[in-house]
């Protein structure tokens, strides 16, 4: 049982939404799962602003000149639905980084506890290599996390014996792992209830 949040020591960490990372894209492996997370982190957004809580966003620029999230490509660029607002920059700040997890190299650590922040509720790209590093660091730092399951996605993959594994698949392995030890997995529908009713 997760005590009632504080307004003032939770946010919403949103992690590589971008345009780069779009379904069908072939250099991150085509298809992908959870259509509906252009909807889900759009509600996301909208409650954690309606209440003002803080938002920071990720944003992961590529070391790789091939990748679609590499600095050169416009895939780089966030998703419309996910822009940081540009009225609130003190309240969404963006943190750039080059690595898996979005506490190396970047002063988000930092910054979270300058706000008092201790919960972290998390959404976006991929459920299986970034928000999975983050999730896990993140715990390890000392933070509470929920991820928020249909805000996340992840890309089919082949793995080393040459088997094709779904998206679908990757993404529920991946949570399944995190699920109770490294945070708590929710639905988008969960997040409210646990916000509880106070406002900022």
């Amino acid at each position: 049982m997760h005590r009632s949040m504080s307004p003032t020591d939770t946010t919403l960490l949103v992690i590589d939404v971008q345009q780069g990372l779009a379904d069908n894209t072939p250099f991150h492996g085509g298809h992908r799962n959870n259509p509906q997370i252009e909807n889900t982190i759009p509600a996301l957004l909208t409650l954690f602003r309606t209440r003002n809580l803080p938002i920071f966003h990720v944003k992961h620029n590529s070391r790789d000149p091939a990748s679609t999230l590499h600095p050169s490509h416009p895939g780089n660029a966030i998703f419309p639905f996910a822009t940081p607002s540009p009225t609130r920059p003190i309240d969404e700040p963006l943190y750039t980084k080059s690595v898996h997890s979005a506490f190396i190299g970047t002063s988000l650590e930092a910054d979270l506890r300058a706000c008092g922040i201790t919960r972290l509720f998390v959404c976006g790209f991929t459920s299986n290599m970034c928000v999975n590093t983050t999730v896990r660091m993140a715990e390890d730092l000392g933070f509470e996390v929920f991820v928020v399951e249909d805000a996340c996605a992840t890309f089919d993959r082949v793995g080393p014996d040459g088997v094709l594994r779904r998206a679908e698949d990757i993404h529920a392995y991946a949570l399944t792992d995190l699920h109770g030890e490294f945070c708590t997995v929710i639905k988008a529908s969960d997040v409210q209830g646990l916000l509880g009713s106070s406002e900022a």
